[in-house]
């Protein structure tokens, strides 16, 4: 038993576990994920554990603050199989008590068998992927569900209690207007219990995909911008608060795992091409799936020498600023003299400035906590990767 002195002292760290499957690849999705037979998904699962155990020597020091399992679809997998997977690592790392378990799902996957084991597994939290309340939408996106799927699904999840769910949904997709996409905010706001909280990106073409190689006809970027007003107009009508560029929660509600990547804490990922960023150390596990499931059976390093990555302070005041202001409350003035020994102003002369006159940035001093703060404004992040890439050191 580690007494409360001990345990307070530990380092935070966050876990990631990558379930790569799914039932059909969408067709924008560039993430490493395919379809795969029972038997190979078997030997993946055991192959993950494996590597969750063997690992957990090495961060006897560290407390586990929220656990992601995300992919590709981890509702794919039996029930028993994802209640295995938290077991392992209740069983080899300490766990705050309630720490965050989120588990990506999508409607068409879930069944009342699976949610039992979710919750013996402790599962908490649940992110379904909707996208779209409109049907011709989805199939354009290649999904595998219907709205009414994803209706039949938010009712049984209800059943079980689960009481912190996200909802994921994407504007700028081929089929979508503005009039469409204010249809589908309403359709998720009129959900009862509403969801307590939304993440609402805009379509990326990434290389690689189905989207890339034949690109789709897409909403104008003046009806994006204003796709993007929307959402926030609606949402915050209803009591969202926007707490990062794309993700809106109830208060109290907030992806407290999200918020470990904007923030660099450390993380630790698992499973094929799975990422992590300890200390500020980056890596990366191997991608290919054999590869990956025999190094694990033989108790072999699964990490990607190639992507080690031991972070420069000029990177870490980077990821510092442009990953910092994706969130609404921006960046700590205070904090980054803390950890660089120098001030943003004297970091990244002129910038900050010049952006403030433009309004594309602000400045706020928040009295509770004593903290100078810059954020960008409204307008700031409607051009929020223009203004992000300014702050990568040359």
């Amino acid at each position: 038993m580690i007494n409360k002195k001990a345990w307070d002292k530990m380092k935070k760290l966050s876990i990631y576990i990558h379930i790569p499957f799914c039932v059909r690849k969408c067709l924008y999705c560039d993430f490493l994920s395919a379809p795969a037979d029972q038997e190979m998904m078997r030997r993946y699962v055991n192959a993950l554990c494996r590597e969750i155990i063997r690992k957990s020597s090495s961060y006897k020091e560290y407390i586990i603050t929220t656990v992601f399992i995300g992919g590709g679809t981890p509702s794919i997998l039996p029930g028993e199989w994802i209640e295995k997977i938290v077991r392992v690592v209740r069983e080899n790392y300490q766990m705050e008590t309630g720490c965050e378990i989120s588990l990506e799902a999508n409607p068409g996957t879930i069944t009342s068998d699976k949610l039992e084991h979710w919750c013996r597994a402790g599962v908490n939290r649940l992110s379904i992927g909707l996208q779209s309340a409109k049907n011709n939408e989805l199939e354009a996106l290649g999904r595998i569900h219907s709205f009414e799927d994803f209706l039949c699904t938010y009712e049984l999840i209800i059943k079980y209690r689960f009481n912190n769910i996200n909802v994921d949904l994407m504007s700028a997709i081929p089929m979508q207007t503005l009039a469409s996409w204010q249809e589908t905010l309403k359709a998720v706001c009129s959900l009862n219990p509403l969801p307590v909280h939304i993440s609402a990106y805009s379509l990326i073409v990434e290389e690689n995909t189905p989207f890339y190689e034949n690109p789709p006809k897409l909403p104008e970027e003046d009806e994006e911008r204003n796709m993007y007003k929307i959402t926030n107009d609606i949402l915050s009508d209803l009591g969202y608060i926007q707490y990062e560029i794309s993700n809106y929660a109830k208060s109290g509600y907030e992806c407290r795992h999200n918020q470990v990547y904007w923030r660099r804490g450390n993380y630790l990922g698992f499973g094929l091409g799975a990422a992590s960023m300890v200390e500020n150390v980056r890596y990366s596990n191997i991608r290919k799936l054999g590869s990956y499931i025999n190094l694990c059976e033989s108790d072999l390093e699964t990490m990607e020498k190639s992507s080690l990555n031991h972070l420069s302070k000029k990177e870490q005041m980077e990821e510092f600023m442009f990953l910092g202001l994706r969130m609404v409350k921006g960046v700590c003035e205070e904090e980054f003299y803390k950890v660089f020994g120098t001030a943003i102003e004297e970091t990244y002369q002129g910038i900050v400035e010049d952006f403030c006159r433009k309004g594309l940035l602000k400045k706020e001093f928040c009295e509770e906590t004593g903290e100078h703060r810059i954020m960008l404004t409204r307008y700031g992040i409607d051009v929020s990767n223009y203004v992000m890439a300014e702050f990568l050191l040359s």
